[in-house]
């Protein structure tokens, strides 16, 4: 039987620990209580015999996590009016890169389960003027800092994927809560674009060289511009381009949505998330519950000419901050598919629709480009 030289290199990729909080409701208890997680995630090569016949790895490690974790609950329970009304804080020790915290913004709606479509639920909207001649969409008038993904296997790109991947609001939704599987998207991703600057950067659209001050965009009579300020330092600048073939429909959804008050954009602009690959620990970390963007984080609107932007300014959260450092740091092994729509609240706004969609794949933050 053979067996490993005693002087084998062993490789290990040992990410930070991570800390999870979430609330605990228990009834008939009025004392606050949360369950605390402690979380090591290690990617072994070529170690397994090794670690069978000669490690106390299985013991050691995990009981070194719990005594962390039990640590807290006896320091709590020695200081009872230790308490936080907070609905949630963020807290970093040497030992640990992130803090990932439940937070009052996640989508906790009842029912919230992923629910199998054996069909596509069939959305007929208005959200588009019908009766007027569609415009061609060359994506190909259309170019960003990041390049469109070629092939699957493509790095440090992006594509569009469908929504079929995506849990939605089905047309019963307010009194069953089912959700449906996402269709098509109403809105076609025409560019990204990855920058990094020295300060938060605002109003993009509004930038000379900008893809939508560009004579190809002017023609279209919609542009959606997501503009995701990363806080990091560098600051980066994830911007996507969406653009409608026909002219948006003011009394719809959509159009009450780009025209109206600030107060209303922030209640219903909602975003979902996958990582599609990557590791357990951001997968947990990021989710995939709808997100309503406009209450966790501070969006800024811009509304002019064919367009509309929402500045997305991550660092405005300590949770999302703490999320995104998380991401960051393992940000070229991931990919990642995001779905921007607007929440429907009405029953005659159901079934909700996709605006759109974005994978990124393996993104590089040195493939930024500064502006």
């Amino acid at each position: 039987m053979s067996t490993l030289p005693w002087n084998v290199l062993i490789v290990l990729s040992l990410s930070a620990s991570t800390w999870e909080i979430r609330t605990l409701y228990t009834s008939g208890s009025s004392s606050p209580k949360c369950v605390v997680t402690l979380m090591l995630e290690i990617a072994p090569s070529f170690w397994g015999r090794w670690k069978r016949r000669h490690s106390n790895f299985d013991k050691s490690i995990p009981f070194a996590l719990l005594s962390q974790v039990a640590g807290i609950r006896e320091y709590f329970a020695a200081n009872p009016a230790l308490t936080s009304e907070l609905p949630s804080t963020v807290v970093k020790s040497k030992a640990s890169e992130t803090l990932i915290i439940q937070s009052e913004h996640e989508d906790s709606e009842l029912g919230d389960e992923f629910y199998d479509a054996l069909t596509r639920a069939l959305v007929e909207t208005s959200e588009l003027v019908t009766n007027s001649s569609p415009v061609t969409v060359d994506p190909s008038h259309f170019h960003g800092t990041l390049h469109r993904a070629k092939t699957q296997n493509d790095q440090n790109s992006w594509s569009a994927p469908g929504g079929e991947k995506f849990m939605i609001r089905g047309k019963t939704y307010l009194t069953d809560y089912h959700k449906v599987v996402g269709g098509d998207p109403l809105l076609e991703l025409l560019a990204v674009d990855w920058f990094k600057v020295n300060e938060r950067f605002d109003s993009v659209a509004l930038h000379p060289k900008s893809l939508v001050q560009s004579e190809a965009a002017k023609k279209l009579p919609f542009i959606l511009v997501i503009n995701l300020q990363v806080p990091a330092k560098p600051n980066y600048n994830l911007v996507m381009y969406y653009a409608a073939e026909r002219p948006v429909n003011k009394d719809s959804l959509l159009g009450r949505f780009i025209d109206g008050t600030d107060a209303y954009r922030d209640a219903r602009f909602k975003l979902i998330p996958s990582i599609v690959e990557g590791y357990w620990m951001v997968k947990r970390a990021v989710g995939t519950k709808a997100c309503l963007l406009g209450k966790a984080v501070t969006c800024n609107y811009l509304r002019q000419d064919n367009f509309l932007e929402i500045d997305v300014d991550i660092g405005s959260s300590s949770v999302a901050r703490s999320i995104i450092g998380l991401v960051l740091g393992y940000v070229t092994s991931i990919v990642v598919d995001l779905a921007i729509l607007i929440e429907a609240k009405e029953e005659k706004e159901l079934p909700e629709y996709i605006l759109g969609t974005v994978r990124l794949n393996r993104v590089n933050p040195d493939s930024a480009v500064s502006i």
